[in-house]
């Protein structure tokens, strides 16, 4: 990983918005059903708010201005190439994240369980290590 990217990484890591915090505060440590889930992480030239390499899933916490065409568009190249890579991403809005936590872990969860191995689907199934809030 080139300097500059680190850099950046660490800096995101420090500035952490108030949806990424409380997303944050439910996926770390292994507390959200023993997923190791990585923040402001590097994945080849980008930076993403959130991944778990184990399940090949990258989350994204977007605010106001990922709405914006410009925005949106860079946005799509990206998940095309992270697809590409072989994660599937996952979008929410700052507003979905503050007011609707349990169902944006039930969907992160969803994702999971659809990409894990059975025998780690059954781990998530019978509940071991449930999410926090």
């Amino acid at each position: 990983m080139r300097n500059g990217q680190r850099d950046r990484a660490r800096r995101l890591r420090r500035e952490l918005t108030p949806a990424e915090r409380k997303l944050w505060h439910a996926l770390k440590a292994h507390r959200f059903h023993g997923l190791h889930v990585r923040r402001q992480a590097p994945v080849g030239r980008y930076i993403v708010d959130f991944v778990c390499h184990e399940a090949r899933l990258v989350i994204e916490v977007d605010g106001a201005q990922h709405g914006f065409e410009a925005r949106s568009a860079a946005d799509a190249a990206r998940d095309t190439w992270l697809e590409q890579q072989g994660y599937r991403v996952l979008r929410f809005w700052n507003g979905q994240v503050l007011n609707e936590l349990d169902s944006v872990l039930d969907t992160v969860l969803a994702a999971v369980a659809h990409r894990y191995p059975s025998s780690v689907s059954r781990l998530i199934e019978s509940g071991s290590g449930g999410a926090v809030s």
